[in-house]
Order: structure tokens, then C-alpha cells, then sequence
């Protein structure tokens, strides 16, 4: 992520079980082992679920697993900004 600018070094892996009393709008999902093991996020929560290829599971040489995540960085950027592109438009 660096490699575009952003900083994730303060960051860390969070158990969702910490948030599920919180209000969400959505939650997405972006690998199919998460979607199957979501919980059920009371309110209402719209729960999305984006398809994409796992990048850990990316074999071959360390250029060839770097390649696959930064494959995958950039098709969940582009879905994103699809989305928020979406949601801009939509007028209740």
C-alpha cells in the first residue's frame, strides 16, 4: 500500500467480534471464506459481498505473489470508487 501512498504501519488485525454492537450501513466482504463466516451485524446493515482472488494464496516467486496482491490492490480501489461512484448518484 505504501507503493500508492498509503501509510498502513499503525495499523493492525481487529476481531470483528469488538464491533458488532456498533451501527454499520455496510459491510463488505471481499473473499468468499468471509463471506461465509460473517456475522449477522444487527440494525440496518447492508452486507455486500465483492468476489476477489485471495492474494496469501498467491504461489510462484515473491515477484509473482507481490504482482497478485498489487492485482488485487487495484481491483478493490477500482470497485470502490464504483461503488462510491454509485452511491453519489443515488438520490432517495
Amino acid at each position: 500500500m505504501g507503493e500508492i501512498g498509503i501509510d498502513l504501519s499503525g495499523n493492525s488485525s481487529k476481531n470483528f467480534d469488538a464491533f458488532l454492537d456498533q451501527p454499520w450501513d455496510y459491510v463488505i466482504t471481499v473473499c468468499d471464506s468471509a463471506n461465509q463466516r460473517c456475522p449477522i451485524f444487527p440494525g440496518h446493515t447492508r452486507r455486500l459481498h465483492w468476489r476477489f482472488d485471495d492474494p496469501s494464496l498467491a504461489t510462484g516467486t515473491e515477484q509473482d505473489r507481490s504482482e497478485t496482491f498489487r492485482r488485487v490492490r487495484d481491483q478493490i480501489i477500482v470497485r470502490i470508487r464504483e461503488w462510491v461512484a454509485d452511491l453519489q448518484t443515488f438520490t432517495p
